[in-house]
């Protein structure tokens, strides 16, 4: 940010007197910006044994494979965010089970929600972001083709969890790796 949004004077990073870190202020209005982390919603959906993934179209990472999941908008509730996210990249409509997995990833300013989510029916039709929507049997993921860490630790606390018949909400914080 260069410039203040109210005013449209110049901007410095400075510590405000009752803060305790840089802030973007305007040197004119003294109008405080702050900058926060964006929200990611998604879904891990499911059709009686099979997970949902997306192809990528857009960057980052396009081509590679992902759960259907999205930025969320103004006025919408996490819940919301995610199947629109869904229904938008894989042409899918789901059902919210419960939120299942937390992801805080600072070094992109993200923090990721993952649902645990049925779909409707097995029918897909991928919108322009997504090169294709497809169902996986567990043993057909593409581990080697996956586009974030985030979805890669969301699919195996999935199986995991499947696997000892139970239900769990996860959260983790994920470090700065070479993806």
């Amino acid at each position: 940010m260069k410039f203040c949004s109210s005013c449209g004077h110049g901007i410095v990073h400075q510590v405000p007197s009752d803060d305790n870190r840089p802030r973007a202020i305007c040197t004119h209005c003294e109008t405080i910006h702050y900058v926060n982390p964006r929200l990611i919603l998604g879904t891990l959906s499911t059709w009686q044994d099979q997970i949902l993934l997306c192809r990528r179209a857009i960057e980052p990472r396009a081509g590679l494979w992902t759960l259907p999941a999205g930025f969320m908008e103004l006025g919408e509730s996490t819940e919301a965010g995610a199947l629109r996210e869904t229904l938008e990249e894989a042409g899918a409509e789901a059902k919210i089970q419960d939120l299942f997995a937390i992801f805080d990833i600072p070094h992109v300013e993200q923090v990721h929600l993952f649902f645990r989510a049925d779909l409707v029916s097995p029918t897909l039709a991928p919108g322009v972001e997504s090169l294709e929507a497809r169902l996986f049997r567990a043993e057909e993921l593409p581990w080697d083709e996956l586009a974030f860490e985030s979805v890669r630790q969301a699919l195996e606390l999935f199986l995991e969890d499947r696997a000892a018949g139970q239900h769990r909400l996860h959260r983790r914080c994920l470090v700065r790796m070479d993806w």
